[in-house]
């Protein structure tokens, strides 16, 4: 009788795909930032959004690397028409709209608080500054974008997409630092974190 083996198992160590059990988890953390962003609260062009706060618990979740894949695919699905985006919007208009810049800043945030998570992902204070780091440059991002896009000068795009989040975006990051680190430690007890 011929026994069937799982080929992602019989893989060299640095020829692996992603196992079956990691692609979920990042499907399921790529659910849940398509089901916390769209939820908005319009103040002005720039409208206040959970998405950050679901990237950072995402690199907890997943780490830099596969949370970064699963910001990537939750772009793709609001960029091809499924309303993920703040306040239930899609498409390319969106993405290359006068927000577009912040959700294009939200990859090099991600992938900077990713690296310094994954590095020191006990010391709070560490991935507090990567994460407000990483913040400042999805600000810059989105402040030049919107400008442009918007015909503001710089002053009022500050003013319009950056200074009225600061309060809030840095209580989701002392969210995420403060509870992101138990959540990775009980990923890794359950053995899920990969």
């Amino acid at each position: 009788m011929m026994q069937t083996t799982n080929t992602l198992d019989n893989q060299p160590p640095g020829k692996q795909k992603l196992p079956v059990r990691q692609l979920a988890v990042i499907g399921v953390m790529t659910a849940v930032t398509c089901i916390l962003a769209p939820f908005s609260i319009p103040i002005g062009p720039v409208p206040i959004s959970l998405t950050n706060l679901a990237i950072y618990f995402s690199l907890y979740v997943l780490g830099m690397k596969k949370a970064s894949i699963s910001y990537l695919v939750y772009l793709l699905i609001g960029f091809i028409g499924v309303p993920v985006f703040s306040g239930f919007t899609s498409g390319p208009e969106k993405l290359f709209g006068p927000t577009g810049g912040y959700l294009i800043g939200f990859i090099p945030m991600a992938v900077l608080a990713g690296i310094l998570i994954d590095k020191f992902s006990n010391n709070r204070m560490i991935a507090f500054l990567g994460m407000a780091a990483g913040t400042i440059i999805c600000y810059g991002f989105g402040t030049v974008w919107l400008a442009y896009q918007a015909h503001l000068d710089w002053k009022a795009a500050l003013f319009a997409g950056v200074i009225p989040f600061i309060l809030g975006d840095a209580v989701k990051i002392v969210l995420a630092a403060a509870v992101g680190p138990e959540i990775r430690k009980q990923l890794i007890r359950a053995g899920l974190f990969f």
